[in-house]
């Protein structure tokens, strides 16, 4: 990964450097001039770049190595850095938009090659059979939703799952006839002990262990701790944005927003153009959400069904195919054969952005409920109320409609505790990919 990533800042930045040459120098360009001004600075940028990527685990092991939401922001923070170093001291340089072109086509071009790099081993891993052979722990029910849930692959390494026990002794029984790689464990009111026994009997051997946790355990991750108490106390914290994190997340919903009106324009024009042809009523559906503390918002999305859908929906409560508070319809009577291309490719939600520009909603947060299913909502789902709700978020992109809710309810709270921009970033650009696939849409 160190070798793609440093052909790509090297490739990058003297493609930026010959842009500019082409582009304001009149004279010739002298290649080998602008390898000379490239080399000049290569030593530094090396440093920076390796720096920035490993503090933002794009050197982890291949499950957890983050993708372009974190190569694309790394790159410009590289760039960021060298542009404050050259002015501090008093570096000579006549553009500051080399920086800029340059951390483009960098982080363009290491994108690109990270994920052949992945395409390509991932292959390699399949063909040559390579598996990671894996038991899930917990009940029946637990394990077998904990097995769909995550599929057979995972980071392009194939899992086979040898089989689901009890958290019985079961367990050691399988650490000590086959050969596993890891353990996963359904910790849904599993005894704190029998857990510490089955991480150390797995760890003896070598055997990774991971958890689904629990939602209290989510919770507990934004606890902090309490010192001078009798006993450990962990107080709590409310998972809401504020001070120097509501400034950042607003002010990146701002300009990206404005962002997406301006350039998604022409689109705009023609969807809406499209819906009011084809059936009779509004362009745009003002939706009824809940949103911030609870509070009521009207969502504005691009018509998809006829008119008088919402009355409709009582007759169809019996036809709902979604778990727990959720009411989805894989083929409900009411879209439109326009509204189904719309919902295909979630362009029926573009106009969210402008809930984004008014401040009723963020580019990315817990999904809005319409009020039918916030009103289904158990106390300890209310919790992700706390902040903006999103345009998208963990929801589309880990699986929306093929989790259940409280799965859902859960990447939420994960979401609320792991915030940051570059979380933000990496969900934009997973987005598209998951609609594409259509990954859990109705």
């Amino acid at each position: 990964m160190v070798v793609v990533d440093l052909v790509g800042l090297v490739l990058g930045l003297y493609a930026a450097l010959a842009l500019r040459a082409f582009v304001f120098d009149p004279h010739p360009v002298l290649w080998g001039l602008l390898w000379d001004q490239e080399r000049d600075w290569l030593p530094f940028l090396i440093l920076l770049l390796l720096l920035v990527f490993w503090q933002g685990r794009l050197y982890a092991p291949r499950e957890g190595r983050e993708g372009a939401g974190r190569v694309v922001p790394s790159v410009f923070l590289v760039a960021a850095l060298a542009l404050a170093f050259a002015i501090g001291t008093g570096q000579h340089f006549t553009t500051f938009g080399l920086y800029i072109v340059g951390a483009a086509f960098v982080a363009a071009l290491i994108a690109l090659s990270r994920a052949s790099y992945e395409l390509f081993t991932g292959m390699l891993l399949r063909a040559a059979g390579v598996t990671r052979k894996a038991v899930i722990v917990g009940e029946l029910e637990q394990t077998t939703h904990l097995r769909e849930t995550l599929g057979s692959s995972r980071g392009g390494i194939d899992y086979e799952f040898i089989a689901e026990v009890s958290p019985g002794p079961e367990v050691e029984d399988l650490l000590d006839g086959v050969v596993l790689h890891e353990i996963l464990v359904a910790d849904a009111g599993l005894p704190e002990a029998r857990l510490l026994e089955i991480v150390e009997a797995a760890h003896r051997r070598g055997v990774r262990v991971r958890i689904a946790p629990r939602t209290t355990e989510l919770l507990v991750e934004r606890g902090e701790y309490i010192p001078g108490q009798a006993v450990p106390l962990f107080e709590l914290r409310p998972p809401i944005f504020a001070g120097t994190q509501w400034v950042v997340k607003r002010t990146f919903d701002l300009v990206v927003g404005a962002l997406i009106v301006v350039v998604g324009l022409p689109l705009w024009l023609l969807l809406a153009l499209l819906v009011k042809l084809t059936s009779r009523g509004p362009v745009f559906y003002a939706d009824d959400r809940i949103g911030l503390g609870e509070r009521e918002f009207r969502m504005l999305k691009f018509r998809t069904m006829v008119a008088g859908a919402a009355e409709q929906q009582p007759a169809l409560e019996n036809a709902n195919e979604a778990s727990g508070a959720l009411f989805k319809i894989r083929n409900d009577p009411r879209v439109t054969p326009v509204g189904r291309f719309l919902r295909r490719f979630s362009l029926d939600e573009v106009p969210n952005v402008l809930n984004v520009l008014l401040g009723e909603m963020s580019l990315v947060g817990p999904r809005p409920l319409p009020i039918r299913d916030h009103e289904r909502l158990e106390a300890w789902h209310r919790r992700r109320s706390n902040v903006l709700p999103g345009m998208t978020g963990l929801w589309q992109v880990a699986g929306r409609s093929d989790l259940s809710f409280d799965d859902l309810v859960r990447l939420d709270f994960y979401y609320l505790e792991n915030w940051s921009i570059w979380l933000d970033i990496t969900l934009l650009v997973k987005t598209p990919f998951a609609v594409f696939a259509r990954k859990g849409a109705y």
